[in-house]
């Protein structure tokens, strides 16, 4: 915000609308006619047909993608004495069907779908946990009320170096720089790649000229050496800022496969 404000000549506000799984904030923007809504998104507007068939509106039809803006991985993490590997983890949820548990940040959250695809991809049963949000997840693993947890890379960085946890797989297409020596999960199972990303949309009445003038100024953000690129690095995250098309594909791509998940697990939000 204080990079755009000075830069377009116009106060920038954020304003947070939260409520429904997001749907609240996502439809505010979708609707509105001002032409100079936007709305900054996690990849749980990919999910949400899926998972709410109340949706007052369409991600695909009644949002205009501006930009992916970051990508990180989710994790399989585990306490220090846990499975040794990806392969130890897999070998014992396929030999003891439901008894391995990992925690998620919800019912329907991204961590929760995540979980849900493994079991799938892999041919295993795990027994899923939620919780009200990333910040338990920690806490019930160290304790040991779950073995394992599915989420952010950055809760796990700081116990990864103290040596309290153990991080098995990334869930990102290639390894993380944070954590090279972890292997992706796809590495094991075949074609599982669900990395956790932020996306910029604005409302249909917004002008083509508005997301040009904005995607003009936030370019020179993206550059590897900038201070906000260092700071996601810090956290395991990487600053994208594609443009409209790679946002535009990425949705298309993952509405109908988390319509297919949520379906063969039959889950439904709380």
């Amino acid at each position: 915000m204080d990079h755009l404000t000075p830069r377009l000549g116009q106060p920038v506000v954020y304003e947070s609308r939260a409520g429904a799984g997001g749907a609240l904030g996502m439809q505010h923007v979708a609707q509105a006619t001002d032409g100079h809504s936007f709305l900054i998104t996690s990849n749980a507007i990919a999910s949400l047909p899926a998972l709410r068939r109340d949706l007052a509106f369409d991600p695909l039809t009644d949002l205009l993608p501006v930009t992916l803006v970051n990508e990180s991985p989710l994790v399989i993490a585990v306490r220090a004495n846990g499975p040794a590997s990806l392969a130890d983890y897999l070998a014992r949820a396929r030999a003891t069907p439901g008894r391995l548990s990992f925690g998620s940040s919800g019912v329907g959250s991204a961590t929760h779908l995540a979980g849900a695809l493994l079991m799938q991809r892999a041919g295993i049963e795990l027994l899923h946990v939620p919780y009200r949000g990333a910040g338990q997840l920690v806490a019930a693993l160290m304790s040991g009320d779950v073995d394992s947890f599915i989420g952010d890379i950055s809760l796990t960085l700081e116990h990864v170096r103290a040596g309290t946890m153990r991080v098995l797989a990334v869930t990102t297409a290639e390894r993380a720089p944070a954590l090279p020596e972890v292997p992706a999960l796809r590495e094991q199972v075949t074609g599982y790649v669900v990395p956790f990303w932020f996306g910029l949309f604005a409302g249909k009445a917004t002008p083509p000229e508005a997301i040009r003038r904005l995607l003009a100024e936030l370019a020179p953000l993206a550059a590897p050496d900038s201070e906000l690129s260092r700071r996601m690095a810090e956290r395991g995250s990487q600053l994208l800022l594609t443009g409209q098309e790679p946002l535009a594909a990425r949705l298309r791509a993952e509405v109908p496969q988390w319509r297919a998940v949520v379906s063969q697990g039959n889950i439904t939000p709380e």
